[in-house]
């Protein structure tokens, strides 16, 4: 595999990071409305390129939410908090039209209350609206392996950081990192996208540790770099880094599905 390869597989994998400061809180359940953000503006986005920034993270002081460059399909799902895969229906645009935004609330916020208010947006100025369906399928859940898990409490959670961030080829440092977001991590990592992944540690809390294992998107090991060559697959190295292992199964998945959505109204 190129270097040029392994670092779109990580440059694509930082983009999802850094599009889910706040996201997959929990795989499923209602997600109340917050109040209206006082100032928000909404604008088809320009940027093109391979190299072009996507991300939506909350304002610094926790002021209000921005977007760049994003699908509105992926807005609806960090803000609904449920992977990609679990928003069905909507028109193609949907996936294929970017946009920006920049909404200011009426002063600071925490990350959970931002979030409502960005469903609220949703649903005055892009009209969604939607219904959820559960359909049992083929999952993987993620359990403790062994007695105890090798991971180190942190009970001050992320606040508005980045969670899960990657710090080299295949090495990421989570920082006070809940189940449920690590679940909805590891969704993005497995190569069998048609399985959710679930939260079955019974782990409350959030935490901190370093993961670093091969991805699986790099393809045939015969022809990675030395670099990647020597690190274990995802599966090893949840054992035996963190004392967690990945069990398929068959379980519960709720879908969120798009009655109406409009493009964003005028400014």
């Amino acid at each position: 595999m190129s270097t040029a390869i392994g670092l779109h597989v990580v440059r694509y994998t930082l983009l999802l990071c850094m599009a889910a400061p706040a996201a997959m809180e929990a795989q499923s359940g209602d997600f109340p409305l917050g109040p209206a953000l006082e100032v928000a503006v909404i604008k088809p986005s320009h940027a093109e390129g391979d190299h072009v920034n996507r991300m939506i993270k909350p304002l610094p002081g926790g002021n209000g939410y921005m977007a760049q460059n994003f699908p509105v399909r992926l807005m609806i799902a960090l803000m609904y908090k449920v992977p990609l895969r679990q928003v069905e229906g909507g028109p193609k645009w949907l996936d294929d039209e970017f946009f920006d935004v920049e909404a200011h609330a009426d002063g600071a916020h925490s990350k959970e209350e931002l979030q409502g208010m960005f469903r609220t947006l949703l649903r005055d100025r892009f009209g969604l609206r939607m219904h959820t369906v559960s359909r049992e399928g083929k999952v993987f859940a993620l359990r403790v392996d062994g007695l105890l898990p090798k991971m180190q409490v942190n009970p001050t959670g992320p606040g508005m950081n980045i969670p899960i961030t990657p710090t080299g080829m295949g090495e990421y440092t989570g920082r006070g990192v809940s189940m449920a977001y690590f679940c909805w991590f590891l969704g993005q990592q497995t190569q069998d996208k048609e399985r959710p992944v679930l939260d079955r540690t019974g782990m409350p809390g959030t935490y901190d540790f370093k993961l670093s294992f091969a991805p699986e998107q790099l393809g045939d090991s015969d022809r990675l770099s030395p670099e990647f060559r020597d690190k274990p697959t995802l599966a090893t190295a949840l054992k035996e880094q963190l004392g967690l292992r990945l069990a398929p199964e068959t379980g519960s998945v709720q879908y969120y599905v798009i009655d109406t959505v409009e493009r964003p109204s005028p400014n």
